[in-house]
């Protein structure tokens, strides 16, 4: 039975991946789980690349009940990847919804 609860969340993941052309996103929920409609790959900043940066950028989002972005917030990682993160996360559309919602979006440069 476990098993069946892992496999939806192993598709998402996997469509998220392929999304992301490579890059490692995914969002995540404490109340209700909202679809992504559309996930936006963030850009990889010059100074990151020059700096040969890598690491995990976590940022909650507050969704609208129309699945658009209203705001939000970084909770982690490197600032100078944070940036192009959270600009991406406000691009992201989600499946509409009842009620407003909160995500978290992981984005692994």
């Amino acid at each position: 039975m476990k098993s069946r609860a892992y496999k939806p969340v192993a598709a998402f993941t996997l469509v998220l991946a392929i999304a992301s052309g490579g890059r490692r996103l995914h969002a995540q929920s404490s109340d209700t789980k909202r679809q992504v409609k559309h996930m936006v790959a963030p850009q990889f900043p010059e100074l990151a690349k020059k700096l040969n940066l890598t690491g995990t950028v976590r940022i909650e989002v507050t969704i609208g009940p129309d699945g658009i972005v209203k705001r939000s917030r970084i909770l982690g990682g490197h600032p100078v990847l944070a940036t192009e993160a959270e600009h991406a996360a406000d691009k992201c559309t989600f499946e509409p919804g009842p009620k407003e919602t909160t995500e978290i979006i992981e984005f692994k440069f």
